[in-house]
């Protein structure tokens, strides 16, 4: 009761992006109920099938629950602490508060991807909707009731935890320098050498009929994923580094400060956010090669997950911009020109993309492993 009360004071912008996490709660349960109906659909499969079809949503789940902690993060750090403060709630309370909330908006989105399911399989009309593809609604097969449950508060679950984890008390971040630099070259190298290397043998099967794939391939694919976030924030604060070094002007003093200063906040989000996008220049180069028809519900789940991945970097990037309050306020006392202001914003840019296109064009280059038909 406590959680609805905070969401109905929120201000306008606050709910915007709760919407967004409801959207993107009911997108990933669809993606969930898809794999329970083809398993209803398909029982000559086997439970080995349908466990492989629901090991792929897990992308969609985790990317999710990370737009889910990106937006209780961008609330208002004022508010309502302050209230829950002065009645007793302490740091860990406020806490249980922040996930309990975050389960909350992604268990609506969790029922109305229920209601949308079962109103496409035809349970609210009669009439099933023959557009979705064969076998993933099970239409006229009665839905287990508590596998659907335990399916859709799957999300819900995984967000509360991660908002838990990120949001603990003696979590607050630091102004160091990242370490993870090296650890997250590391986790990448590795994986893509899993990639490169790896042997073909049993392997798993692909959504929309796109051939099978090595489990050593899927395995590289996530240590690579993984390394790139975590060599993210050190490799943002490296190229603050680079653009403050020797004898720098205010311009160059001004980018390489902010890169620095902002590093822990947008190095993470742009880590996976460049994993996405090698992800997606590899599937492309996958398919233009092979000529494989992509289903609707693969373009769905791809759309999902880019979604998030970019709200989760888009709020990363309004968090810090938001943050360079008492910077733009001290700029203007000095008497510097709004010219400067937006002169530094365009090199951080451009010294950003410089760092972070060669490396995902070689990320999605070395990912591009032939799978079997």
């Amino acid at each position: 009761m406590l959680s609805l009360r905070v969401l109905r004071g929120s201000r306008p912008a606050a709910l915007a992006r709760w919407a967004l996490v409801v959207a993107a709660s009911a997108g990933t349960g669809l993606l969930l109920l898809s794999s329970l109906g083809w398993a209803l659909a398909h029982p000559e499969h086997g439970a080995s099938d349908a466990v492989v079809r629901l090991g792929w949503c897990a992308l969609p789940v985790a990317v999710t629950a990370q737009l889910a902690v990106a937006v209780g993060r961008a609330q208002p750090s004022d508010w309502p602490a302050a209230g829950l403060s002065a009645a007793g709630l302490g740091r860990t309370a406020l806490v249980l508060l922040a996930a309990a909330t975050t389960a909350m908006v992604c268990a609506v989105g969790s029922v109305v991807a229920l209601l949308v399911f079962l109103q496409l399989r035809g349970d609210v009309t009669g009439v099933p909707f023959d557009g979705v593809g064969p076998g993933l609604l099970a239409a006229g097969k009665p839905l287990p009731l508590a596998g659907a449950i335990t399916l859709l508060a799957l999300v819900p679950a995984v967000a509360a935890a991660a908002t838990a984890s990120r949001l603990r008390p003696g979590s607050a971040p630091s102004h160091d320098a990242p370490r993870g630099l090296p650890w997250g070259v590391v986790l990448t190298t590795i994986g893509l050498a899993v990639e490169v290397t790896v042997t073909q043998g049993h392997a798993l099967p692909l959504p929309s009929g796109l051939g099978s794939i090595p489990p050593g391939s899927v395995a590289g694919w996530v240590l690579a994923t993984a390394g790139l976030a975590v060599a993210g924030p050190g490799l943002v604060h490296a190229c603050g580094r680079i653009l403050a070094c020797y004898r720098p002007g205010p311009l160059r003093l001004l980018a390489g400060r902010a890169l620095q200063h902002e590093s822990r906040a947008i190095g993470r989000p742009l880590g996976l956010l460049s994993a996405t996008a090698a992800a997606a220049l590899a599937v492309y180069g996958f398919r233009h090669a092979g000529h494989h028809p992509i289903g609707p519900v693969t373009l769905f789940a791809t759309a999902l997950i880019t979604l998030c991945v970019l709200a989760t970097s888009a709020l990363a990037l309004r968090a810090t911009k938001d943050a360079r309050t008492d910077t733009t306020t001290a700029l203007h006392a000095v008497a510097a020109t709004p010219t400067l202001q937006r002169t530094a914003l365009a090199l951080r840019t451009t010294f950003l993309l410089t760092a972070l296109l060669p490396l995902t064009a070689l990320v999605a280059l070395l990912s591009s492993i032939p799978t079997k038909p």
